[in-house]
């Protein structure tokens, strides 16, 4: 499997955000959603923050754990993949690093234990 290329790694993790789109066990697209993503090292990285492991989009994502994304400028097939929890201190020093303008309430919504929980690695497929 081909990782991601330092073009698009740049290009994503710059991205403010990022739409996801969860592939339904027929092949189709789901809604796209917009979520958070940040980049930590050579991954890419989504939580659920507002609505947990409830959210449609973070359920549909469970079901195939393949979808597409869009963001930075490029659009890319990926696979949904459950993060190694062992990054999550340095994966929330990301969310807080790039989206510290957002202190407080909003910031914090994708630090908890619940957010934590829902973390996904993006890889390109």
């Amino acid at each position: 499997m081909a990782g991601w290329t330092s073009d698009e790694l740049t290009r994503i993790g710059r991205a403010e955000e990022v739409d996801v789109a969860a592939v339904r066990p027929d092949g189709s697209l789901r809604k796209r959603v917009t979520v958070w993503l940040v980049r930590e090292g050579d991954g890419l990285f989504v939580r659920s923050a507002v609505k947990g492991s409830d959210a449609a989009w973070f359920r549909g994502v469970q079901a195939t754990h393949e979808g597409r994304i869009w963001a930075g400028g490029v659009e890319k097939d990926v696979t949904f993949a459950d993060a190694d929890h062992a990054r999550d201190d340095d994966i929330d020093a990301a969310y807080r690093s790039k989206y510290r303008r957002y202190t407080g309430r909003i910031l914090n919504s994708c630090l908890t234990p619940e957010a934590r929980s829902t973390t996904l690695r993006l890889v390109p497929r």
